[in-house]
Formats: structure tokens, C-alpha cells, sequence
């Protein structure tokens, strides 16, 4: 495992690109409403990558056809943005986005509720934010690897929900996918120690039912195996001396 210790300045560089996304994902975030399609958000996020100057991390990555992947209900991840995918009340909506500025990534995700979700569904969402930001409060120096992971474990499993085991938070910098690998769930006091400089990919996606997916058929769509829906929340967070830094904030 060769994990990448980036420097001051490149947690700058960083940041620089994580403030881009997040000006992508508030460009979306208004027209996220029923009636939108996916394409339609697509199009909204290319542009504004565009924009920024910025590059689209996600389209031709292992040849991702997109800029988003836009998951709906009982997706969980890698949905792909379409023209025929229309919104409307009752779903709910995960947005990934991942933009490259002067050659460093960032990586975020957000899951909307359109309309009145049920209950059960906005609880979903709610703990799923909240075990984000337990996560993120675990990514301490002089930490352990798998308490990120045992954060997010406790807090959904506790309210029921499934923690997806097949899918996991990453390193990220001069590429998408570093390492280490950092999973959703995990023992506290386990894995490897947190040092200044490491700069994580952190990402619960939470199931409403059992942790269980599949992916379909066009080989990048996952979903629940039972049907139930699904939640995905998700920041860049560069590790430093003075505690956890979010860069997609």
C-alpha cells in the first residue's frame, strides 16, 4: 500500500479544486425538483465544470460515459445521467461529482429528497449526513484507519439501516482512487495510523433496508438487492495537524 502524503501546498491545490466542486454542485442543487431529468442536471454540471476550468473526473473514468453519476431510489451508486430519467415526487436523488483543477481531484456527494420523502426515507437521509460528519471527526492524526468506518457503522446500524459493504471510501489527490481503502465499517482502534498530510474520500452509502447490492446489467449501476432505497453523502477531507480539513465544504 503506497499512500500518497501530500504537502501544505498541495492540500491548497486541493482545496482550490474542492471549491470548484462545490460551486458545480450548488449550480444543480436548484434544479433538482420533479420534472428534471438526469440528462438535465448533466448538462447543468458539464457547463459549469466548464466554467471553472476544470475537468469532469468521473466521464471516461474506466469509461464512464458522464460528469455526474445520478442515482436514484434503490441505486447506490454509478447511475448514469438520462434524458428518459425523470424526477418526481417521493424520490430521492444521489449526485456524485468529481472535478480535476491543475491536475488534483476532489469528490463529493450529496443525496436529495424530492418532495416530501416518507419518514422512514428522511430519516435515511438524515443519518446518513450525520454519520458523514462522524466520520469526518474521526479523521485524526494519530488515528486509526477503521475508526472512520466504525463511526459511520454505529450510527446506521443502530437506526436500523445497512451499511454497503462492496463499495468504499479512497485516498484521492494527483488521482481518483488511492490509497488506502477506507470502508464504511470497521473496529474502532484498527487499521493503519492517520498521519498529517493523508487526504481521504470519505462516503457512507447507506441502505434504508439490508447492506446488500448488485450491479445491473450496462456494468455500472448498483442497487439494493431487496429494493430498498438508498443514500450517499460524501467530502474530501485532508488530515492535518490541526484536525480534520473538508475540502468540498
Amino acid at each position: 500500500m503506497a499512500i500518497m502524503i501530500k504537502t501544505p501546498q498541495e492540500i491548497e491545490k486541493m482545496r482550490v479544486s474542492g471549491i470548484a466542486l462545490r460551486k458545480v454542485h450548488d449550480a444543480i442543487a436548484p434544479h433538482v425538483v420533479a420534472g428534471a431529468s438526469t440528462m438535465d442536471l448533466e448538462e447543468i454540471a458539464v457547463a459549469k465544470i466548464a466554467e471553472l476550468g476544470g475537468k469532469a473526473a468521473f466521464k471516461g473514468y474506466h469509461g464512464f460515459p458522464s460528469a455526474l453519476c445520478t442515482s436514484i431510489n434503490d441505486e447506490v451508486v454509478h447511475g448514469m445521467p438520462n434524458a428518459k430519467r425523470v424526477l418526481k415526487d417521493g424520490d430521492i436523488l444521489s449526485i456524485d461529482c468529481g472535478v480535476i483543477i491543475d491536475g488534483y481531484y476532489s469528490d463529493a456527494a450529496v443525496t436529495y429528497a424530492i418532495g416530501k420523502p416518507e419518514p422512514r426515507i428522511q430519516k435515511l437521509l438524515d443519518v446518513t449526513q450525520t454519520a458523514l460528519e462522524a466520520a469526518i471527526e474521526q479523521c485524526k492524526v494519530g488515528g486509526r484507519l477503521f475508526d472512520i468506518g466504525a463511526a459511520v457503522q454505529e450510527i446506521c446500524e443502530a437506526e436500523g439501516f445497512g451499511v454497503v459493504r462492496d463499495f468504499v471510501g479512497h485516498g484521492i489527490g494527483r488521482s481518483m482512487h488511492e490509497d488506502p481503502q477506507v470502508p464504511n465499517f470497521g473496529t474502532h482502534g484498527k487499521g493503519l495510523r492517520l498521519k498529517a498530510g493523508m487526504v481521504l474520500a470519505i462516503e457512507p452509502m447507506i441502505n434504508a433496508g439490508a447492506p446488500e447490492v448488485k450491479v445491473l446489467k450496462d456494468g455500472w449501476t448498483a442497487v439494493t438487492v431487496d429494493g430498498s432505497y438508498s443514500a450517499h453523502f460524501e467530502h474530501t477531507v485532508a488530515l492535518t495537524k490541526n484536525g480534520p480539513l473538508v475540502l468540498t465544504r
